[in-house]
């Protein structure tokens, strides 16, 4: 299976081991020279507000409890290292075997994110190039670049119906 191609890997830990598994991991990587066949190792984790006892603040919480993501190059050597990094008990796969995430599940999990440039903006006409409604034409009536999100007002069985789409769903209509 090594083919020499980075892909991401799930590494399932220790409840509360994460960080350390992902520190002593690029620590081993650093210390080996290996960071051509382990590129990186990440814990998502999203802030959260929580108010308790009437104080609010500002809390991290790990979006996936258990497991820390890698980007490598799967080889024997590879899997060694990482499987024998204290508090990892093993890879995501079948019988431990690891199976690598889909470019699809690597953006839809937010283990990465994709740049999508955007060269339309509110009040443009656009057509949508993807979807159930690909070939509609409409308004952006809506646009959020950090959440990857636009709405736009298309016109269906005569009526005017909000549209909520990635940006990359949409480009600009040819008049």
């Amino acid at each position: 299976m090594a083919d020499g191609t980075m892909r991401w890997y799930v590494v399932h830990t220790y409840s509360g081991y994460e960080n350390k598994v992902a520190n002593d991991l690029m620590t081993t990587v650093e210390n080996r020279g290996m960071q051509d066949m382990i590129a990186e190792v990440k814990v998502p984790t999203e802030t959260v507000t929580e108010t308790t006892d009437g104080k609010t603040k500002e809390v991290e919480h790990k979006i996936f409890p258990s497991y820390v993501f890698v980007k490598m190059i799967y080889t024997d050597e590879t899997w060694y290292v990482v499987r024998n990094i204290r508090g990892c008990t093993g890879f995501v796969g079948p019988s431990s075997k690891p199976v690598p995430l889909t470019d699809e599940e690597v953006y839809r999990l937010g283990v990465e994110t994709r740049v999508v440039e955007v060269n339309y903006k509110v009040g443009d006409m656009v057509r949508i190039i993807d979807g159930p409604l690909e070939d509609f034409v409409g308004e952006v009536e809506e646009l959020d670049a950090d959440k990857n999100y636009v709405r736009v007002i298309v016109s269906m069985f005569g009526r005017e119906t909000p549209v909520e789409l990635e940006l990359g769903q949409a480009e600009p209509a040819d008049d």
